[in-house]
């Protein structure tokens, strides 16, 4: 049988970033393959979000490139910790992306039916997004990412500003999107969080990445002092 086509392996090659004459991130290697999802984590301050965005393409590197080494084009999406909501109903937002994306008119209304149930906002359907709660809004901004079916689904800190009920019901969406086949690639500062979901560990220091490791090797036996230092809960600087 044929394995359909894919955009992964996404390769990392001496990437690197500075502003303001300040290297934030230097010298990174990585490759991303598909499979369960890769967690970045490290301390404040680390590049865990200016990763991610490198790696989606909405920022140009200072150094080094960011390159899809499969066959087929990259259908990928991004969700902030914040998610930005227009003036309409729920469903209106999770439409929004579609016809922007090339999506047939014909495919919308099942898709975005689909994505609602996924994330649990069905019956919320014809609120106005912006009177949802924080948690609501985070699953909207969940159903909108996952409406356009992508192959690689970037998180910055999804979860952040949640209680824990509703970062249980966060975490469960993203583990049925990887489920279906998604590759989840999600900055977190949450160790509880990381060690939950987490396929393979991508852990950042001082703008360089110190290990990047399956994540049951890392969490019992990791390889340099700073990720033993910092699974230990004691300060990097």
């Amino acid at each position: 049988m044929r394995m359909p086509e894919t955009a992964l392996p996404l390769v990392a090659r001496g990437l690197g970033f500075s502003a303001g004459g300040t290297a934030l991130l230097r010298e990174i290697d990585l490759v991303l393959e598909a499979g369960p999802p890769t967690l970045i984590i490290g301390p404040n301050g680390a590049g865990k979000s200016l990763l991610l965005r490198l790696l989606h393409g909405l920022l140009q590197p200072g150094a080094g490139w960011v390159r899809w080494q499969g066959r087929a084009a990259p259908r990928a999406a991004m969700v902030f910790q914040r998610p930005v909501l227009l003036r309409r109903s729920v469903r209106a937002n999770a439409a929004f992306p579609l016809p922007l994306a090339g999506i047939p008119a014909a495919d919308r209304g099942l898709r975005v039916a689909e994505a609602l149930a996924l994330v649990g906002l069905t019956d919320l359907a014809d609120r106005p997004a912006r009177r949802l709660s924080g948690g609501e809004q985070q699953r909207l901004a969940l159903a909108r990412a996952a409406a356009l079916r992508p192959e690689v689904l970037f998180l910055d800190e999804p979860c952040a500003s949640l209680d824990p009920a509703a970062t249980a019901a966060a975490e469960y969406i993203i583990q049925t999107i990887s489920r279906q086949g998604c590759k989840i690639i999600m900055s977190t500062h949450d160790l509880g969080q990381a060690r939950r979901l987490a396929g393979e560990v991508i852990f950042l220091h001082q703008g360089r990445v110190c290990e990047h490791a399956a994540a049951p090797q890392f969490f019992q036996a990791p390889s340099t002092p700073q990720a033993a230092a910092f699974l230990n809960g004691e300060l990097l600087w």
